[in-house]
């Protein structure tokens, strides 16, 4: 793998677990997705346009179709990634989300692009897959069957990630729309549809956005710089390592979750953490 592909993923990883964080911690915000996602595509909008420019040339019916595909199961990600939370903790719903989600997609990788892939880097795949789910105590709560509602978000958070990883690495490597575009495109679906919603429902929206404005803007900043870095390194490096090797952001969910929402387990996280190390290696070898 590419040691620049590796660099974007790990800086998209930091990006990833920091806004997953942000909105953990404002899970009463009725609109946050609407939000966030209204400021991104303003805040965006001149990246946006160049991502069009870009890729002009290869734009037609089919990119059309995979934008509009991606927009929606982008909504369907965030949308679970939120029930998921208000739901579970942190250190349970997103390790098990980011757990099904790279396996899947790795799987989806192999069977759908047709990618091949070593030994060596399948071995490091289900080492991380492992390791997220042993450091969220994914295991002994499907064992005890705890928490049922945020284990079934987590899980379908996860088939939502393994989807859209698929359409979009197809989007950048099959089809070179640039990643601006993908994710802008995306984004901007995903504010229409929630629009729609809210504006039916005649929500009143000012007292929410004072409370929470600092994590809308937060989430509206880091999840498209962080989602960007990642579509770059799908484009130099094969989307069967690259989504594996994006769950280190769980070593930083870890942290997260025992430094700041003191959700305790820190030998058991440690220890899934290093699994997902050598995992990580592993990938990044092969």
């Amino acid at each position: 793998m590419p040691i620049q592909a590796f660099l974007l993923v790990v800086l998209a990883a930091c990006a990833h677990s920091t806004w997953n964080i942000l909105i953990k911690r404002a899970t009463d915000s009725k609109h946050l997705l609407l939000f966030s996602s209204a400021m991104e595509a303003v805040l965006f909008f001149p990246i946006g346009v160049y991502g069009l420019c870009e890729s002009w040339s290869v734009f037609g019916r089919k990119a059309c179709l995979l934008l509009v595909a991606t927009g929606i199961l982008h909504l369907l990600y965030t949308e679970c990634l939120v029930r998921g939370y208000r739901a579970g903790d942190l250190s349970v719903v997103y390790p098990l989300a980011r757990g099904t989600g790279p396996l899947l997609s790795f799987v989806g990788a192999i069977l759908i692009l047709h990618e091949h892939v070593s030994v060596l880097s399948a071995g490091g795949a289900l080492l991380i897959t492992f390791g997220i789910l042993l450091s969220s105590g994914g295991i002994d709560a499907l064992r005890h069957r705890l928490d049922r509602a945020g284990l079934f978000w987590a899980v379908v958070t996860g088939l939502t990630i393994a989807c859209y990883t698929l359409v979009d690495g197809y989007s950048v490597k099959g089809l070179l729309l640039s990643p601006f575009l993908v994710e802008y495109a995306g984004n901007v679906l995903r504010a229409l549809l929630l629009s729609v919603g809210t504006l039916r429902r005649q929500t009143p929206l000012a007292a929410e956005y004072r409370k929470y404005w600092k994590y809308m803007y937060g989430v509206a900043v880091l999840m498209p710089i962080g989602y960007i870095l990642v579509l770059f390194a799908m484009r130099m490096a094969p989307v069967s390592h690259v989504a594996p090797i994006r769950e280190m952001s769980m070593m930083i969910g870890a942290y997260f979750g025992i430094k700041f929402l003191h959700e305790g387990h820190a030998q058991r996280r440690i220890f899934g953490s290093a699994l997902i190390a050598i995992g990580v290696a592993a990938i990044a070898a092969g």
